[in-house]
């Protein structure tokens, strides 16, 4: 995975944010908010592009994974999960296990994230700049899980496991 030029960008400027005070956390919110919200649409595309790469299967594993986590008794919900679980029945399981290792990274960065925002809000809301510096070293934090999921993506994407049906070919050493 490249840098993401509003990522770097973003973390320069959360830095630089830890140590502002009280006037200029409320006088350049809005711009803080703005740079973040750029650098987390840089990362959702960066994400989105390296699932496209992934095969059917891949794909197929990950959509039963996210039903999985997504069941909350509903009828619905649980008739998609059991036709994805269906779908994803011939997937190989290195390809299901690498694809829940990406799940999972992609989860932490997402709970990371919210935990971030929710920091955020709280410091807006009771003018504390303490916390507001505490939501700014979370969000850098959250970037990084990002990225790491992402480069799991990127990985998961070049990993190319051999069809049951064909051998692999033997390598020729000269």
């Amino acid at each position: 995975m490249q840098k993401l030029v509003e990522v770097e960008e973003a973390r320069a400027l959360m830095t630089e944010a830890k140590n502002w005070s009280l006037w200029r956390w409320l006088w350049d919110k809005g711009m803080v908010r703005a740079t973040a919200d750029r650098a987390v649409d840089a990362l959702a595309e960066s994400e989105r592009k390296a699932k496209a790469a992934w095969t059917e299967d891949q794909k197929k594993a990950y959509r039963e994974l996210e039903l999985l986590a997504s069941l909350n008794g509903n009828v619905k919900g649980r008739r998609q999960y059991e036709k994805a679980k269906e779908e994803a029945k011939s997937v190989a399981p290195e390809i299901k296990l690498a694809v829940q290792r990406v799940k999972e990274a992609d989860d932490a960065a997402y709970a990371a994230r919210m935990a971030a925002e929710d920091t955020f809000d709280e410091a807006e809301r009771r003018l504390d700049t303490d916390m507001a510096r505490e939501g700014a070293q979370k969000a850098i934090d959250s970037w990084d899980l990002r990225e790491k999921a992402i480069r799991k993506a990127e990985t998961c994407a070049g990993r190319k496991v051999a069809e049951p049906n064909r051998p692999r070919r033997a390598r020729v050493i000269e």
